[in-house]
């Protein structure tokens, strides 16, 4: 099964959205199966966006989690890709130039493109030239 970086954002948001900041229950993403979002909710814990238990079993087709709260980082992520606009440029950037990132550098690219929307420049002491 391939990684799929919108199901992972859909999901951070989904246990962002817990009142108690405890997910439940089960996580449901309309269009998802419970075998991807298995999967994707143990990349999420694997990443260390979130907290999770491993419900696979015996005769599982695919490593089967339960999410239980984000992380710091988690919620790091989901203030960066809760913009649907921003998510957009940066998946549109990722198509464009790429075709596919690691989510550690989406998570750069989401933090970059809030920057650059805030106009924070970032100084380097070795570069006289600010970077966005």
């Amino acid at each position: 099964m391939k990684r799929d970086l919108e199901l992972i954002r859909k999901l951070v948001l989904a246990a962002e959205a817990s009142p108690s900041g405890y997910v439940k229950d089960d996580l449901e993403i309309g269009g998802y199966s419970p075998e991807q979002i298995g999967y994707h909710s143990y990349l999420l814990v694997d990443a260390g966006l979130a907290k999770g238990v491993d419900t696979t079993i015996f005769g599982s087709s695919s490593p089967n989690w339960r999410l239980l709260h984000l992380t710091s980082v988690g919620h790091d992520f989901a203030d960066s890709a809760r913009e649907e606009s921003t998510w957009r440029k940066a998946t549109g950037l990722v198509k464009d130039r790429a075709g596919t990132v690691t989510l550690d550098v989406m998570k750069q690219l989401l933090v970059s493109l809030i920057k650059k929307a805030l106009d924070l420049l970032i100084y380097d002491p070795h570069d006289p030239q600010p970077h966005v």
